[in-house]
């Protein structure tokens, strides 16, 4: 096989994961295949921090709206306003956003080509052969496969990930949310008068979903209005059409509608132990309660970047476990927080709605913001935690009406 075409590394998958790897990778000087399966676009909100904005070179340009609060409604169509103080939070359009990723990441020098992934084989030598379809989708006709040489594999394609499912061991028993939305014009000026096109709308209300929630997500001329659920047989359609009827869009125009799994956990292992990483939804790196996955999926792809860079220049693949390892350290903790608040906040409308009360407190508001906006929990303000603390028991025991 040694006609070949070869590359230091193959990143199957264009989204905020795979396209940051082929970025960071392809500016340290390393051969780079980025491979990405055509029309792909993700049921996504499309809210960006700005600490991802500052940690990736994100401009200001690639936003398609800034919002600078949030509304969240009650079972009981109980409204709480949390306004973002000296900040606001971006909002992308993962059609347009994705591209730009991709197109930064070959300028940077990595090699486009649109594809689908088939298989990873082996070379007499032990190399990975990764074997694609050029520009169909999978089982589809077209033209003929293709093969490159790889010294590393880091598989970024997705919740249902092929490269986790046929060579990541542990990844089937990950469980997801089903996510669907359909992208709607914005209303002009003078449009529905609930509808704020600074806000962002999230509805906890159960027959929206019965475990997770309904969201309005302006886009600037676009919205995206959409649902999940971890409860099989539950109407994802049904749900949205309810929620554009309540947030005043059942009459704006349908520009498009998407649907995908979102995972709820990490998973235990990202590589093979031989020279395969995983990054983004393939690893699980969406956050629970929130759902928010695109700054996670570029801190993923950026580690799994660093890791397959330390396993090249070492030839040890103990190196890519560091990519997990260091996740966890930045991350493991807030997903353990977000984890715990989804199982116990999302299990009832009765505790959704003592979940939106609390949202009402002005502590509450600003840690929720400041973690989100930097992506850490907050050390400062200590009497904060301790009022929290004493208003969550209140709320658990009873003691205090949700209203």
């Amino acid at each position: 096989m040694a006609n070949l075409e070869t590359f230091d590394v193959v990143v199957i998958g264009g989204g905020p994961a795979g396209a940051t790897a082929a970025n960071d990778l392809a500016k340290a000087g390393r051969s780079v295949l980025l491979l990405d399966r055509a029309g792909r676009i993700k049921p996504c909100g499309g809210a960006i921090p700005p600490q991802a904005m500052r940690d990736f070179d994100i401009p200001e340009s690639m936003l398609a709206n800034q919002v600078n609060s949030a509304r969240m409604i009650s079972p009981t169509d109980r409204k709480v306003d949390m306004p973002i103080s000296g900040g606001y939070v971006g909002m992308v359009d993962r059609e347009h956003f994705d591209e730009w990723l991709r197109q930064r990441a070959a300028e940077s020098g990595a090699i486009r080509r649109t594809g689908t992934f088939e298989t990873i084989e082996r070379d007499s030598d032990g190399t990975a052969i990764v074997g694609y379809r050029p520009g169909q989708g999978r089982g589809e006709p077209g033209a003929e496969s293709e093969r490159v040489r790889a010294r590393a594999i880091i598989g970024a394609d997705g919740a249902n990930s092929f490269v986790a499912k046929n060579y990541i061991p542990g990844s089937e028993s990950v469980k997801y949310v089903s996510a669907y939305h359909e992208i709607v014009r914005t209303p002009p000026n003078g449009g529905p008068a609930d509808f704020d096109g600074s806000r962002c709308d999230v509805y906890y209300q159960g027959d929206i979903s019965p475990d997770f929630y309904g969201w309005v997500f302006p886009h600037g001329e676009t919205t995206s209005v959409g649902v999940g659920t971890a409860v099989p047989g539950f109407s994802l359609r049904s749900a949205c059409t309810e929620l554009r009827r309540r947030a005043g869009l059942d009459e704006a125009e349908t520009l498009r509608r998407e649907g995908a799994p979102i995972p709820l956990e990490p998973l235990k292992c990202w590589d093979n132990g031989r020279d395969i990483l995983l990054a983004g939804d393939a690893a699980g790196v969406v956050a629970p309660a929130s759902g928010e996955g695109i700054y996670y999926a570029m801190a993923g792809g950026r580690l799994a970047g660093e890791a397959v860079h330390e396993f090249l220049a070492s030839g040890n693949p103990k190196a890519l476990k560091q990519a997990r390892q260091r996740f966890m350290k930045a991350h493991g903790k807030v997903f353990w927080v977000l984890g715990m608040m989804q199982r116990f906040w999302y299990a009832s409308d009765k505790r959704r709605e003592r979940f939106v009360s609390l949202c009402d407190d002005p502590d509450i508001q600003y840690l929720t913001w400041e973690a989100y906006m930097n992506k850490r929990l907050v050390k400062a303000r200590p009497g904060a935690h301790i009022r929290i603390f004493f208003k969550d028991m209140a709320h658990l025991l009873g003691m205090v009406s949700a209203r």
